[in-house]
């Protein structure tokens, strides 16, 4: 087994130390720290964090090759300094069966960029109407922890309900996605202003948050977890925040371009901003931010959401929603929350890697950078500058809404288990 010795790190954004990693484990953590044969990596005083952990991945495969495979996505999430991604149950056939999750689970192993540990759907097929087989995925070889119809909302409260009865058996959750479909018949973006001048259908704040209400109030009830997807105004953070204080065991994420986007962007009518939940307010991105450093919400997932060419280069109505996110997430959370002094290096690795693996149980993952731990990391130039330029974007899909953006901080090296997925920024 190999050995490789990461000099000069700041650990967590802390001290400058040494990381010996021997095999898949860090051996020591120390300073002037040496190793006969290692390999060695001079950090520089990059900031060394434990491998990112996203709760909230679209792979597509099986069915939608065209937009993303495991191997194309699971290299994206390399790139981006993931080690474990949870891939969403909206593929074609949905993953609502034992055989299909162990299928995505399997493609995951042989890609060997990261982990993935699939995500189950909540109803067959995603229709909302019969509940899939919770507990034969969770008995698979790919042992689902997390369910979600995500993509559609688990509209109906009886099957909600019933779904958090069942999971509650095996510590499972349920990861909603808030969205009432009735006020959101024919809606384009997010209700206001920007929608009335440009004649738009709104999608109301209230969609979001009635349904986040209602589900944390089943989760009381049955004394389930629910997590909320992509969490997006300042109304839902208020509601999880009450959640909270009541004891209900609810969590929450948001998405890296909801805490920096906003629905001023859709007067272009540039359909790569079109996303789901969609671009809101500037109050609403602000209420976002400091609810992730307050800890109301526990954690950024990407959603990354890829397209084909063809799907986003149309017109605004006829675009799908959705964003790539796992090559640009880190950066633009540097941006928002490092740089306006909102969380600290640790508070990052806390949201992005320690928290999401916690509520997921990603084994192995979101571990402290001490010895004895696995050796799953990622190594990241805080100093640098860059334009967003997708055409080196490791992801089978462009879709991104940063091409031409200056970002902050690039990733550099990524480790799952000791062995090298990316150095130098090239994947290896």
């Amino acid at each position: 087994m190999s050995k490789i010795l990461i000099r000069g790190a700041k650990v967590l954004g802390g001290e400058t130390q040494d990381v010996l990693i021997d095999g898949a484990t860090i051996a020591e953590v120390g300073t002037g720290l040496s190793a006969e044969g290692a390999e060695v990596v001079e950090a520089g005083g990059k900031v060394l964090l434990p491998g990112l952990v996203d709760l909230h991945t679209h792979l597509r495969e099986p069915g939608r090759e065209d937009s993303e495979t495991v191997l194309t996505g699971t290299r994206a999430a390399a790139s981006g300094g993931y080690t474990n991604v949870f891939a969403m149950a909206n593929t074609f056939p949905v993953a609502d069966t034992a055989g299909v999750v162990e299928q995505v689970w399997r493609l995951g192993q042989e890609s060997g960029y990261c982990d993935v540990q699939p995500i189950g759907a909540v109803t067959v097929g995603l229709e909302g109407a019969k509940l899939a087989e919770l507990g034969a995925m969770h008995e698979s070889a790919a042992g689902v922890t997390v369910f979600s119809d995500d993509g559609k909302c688990v509209h109906d409260a009886v099957i909600m309900r019933r779904a958090l009865e069942y999971v509650k058996a095996f510590n499972g959750v349920v990861a909603q996605h808030a969205q009432e479909p009735r006020l959101t018949e024919g809606a384009q973006m997010n209700e206001g202003v920007v929608s009335a001048e440009l004649g738009l259908g709104g999608w109301p704040a209230v969609a979001e948050e009635s349904v986040i209400a209602r589900d944390v109030l089943l989760a009381e009830h049955v004394g389930s977890r629910v997590h909320i997807c992509h969490l997006s105004t300042a109304g839902s953070v208020e509601i999880v925040r009450w959640a909270k204080s009541r004891g209900i065991d609810v969590t929450a994420e948001v998405t890296p371009h909801h805490l920096l986007l906003t629905d001023e962007l859709v007067r272009s009518y540039n359909p790569v901003y079109k996303v789901n939940p969609p671009l809101r307010t500037e109050r609403d991105v602000l209420a976002l931010r400091e609810a992730l450093a307050d800890g109301t919400i526990d954690i950024v997932a990407t959603d990354h959401a890829p397209h084909p060419h063809e799907d986003k280069d149309c017109e605004w109505a006829a675009a799908a929603m959705g964003m790539v996110g796992l090559e640009t997430a880190l950066s633009v959370v540097q941006e928002t929350m490092v740089e306006t002094g909102l969380l600290d290096w640790a508070g990052v690795a806390d949201r992005m890697s320690v928290k999401p693996a916690q509520i997921g149980q990603a084994t192995g993952h979101g571990r402290p950078v001490s010895a004895g731990e696995p050796a799953n990391l990622t190594l990241v130039d805080t100093e640098y500058r860059g334009q967003v330029d997708p055409a080196g974007f490791a992801s089978r899909s462009r879709n991104t809404p940063y091409e031409g953006r200056e970002l902050p901080g690039r990733v550099t090296h990524t480790w799952l288990r000791g062995k090298a997925t990316l150095v130098d920024g090239k994947l290896t």
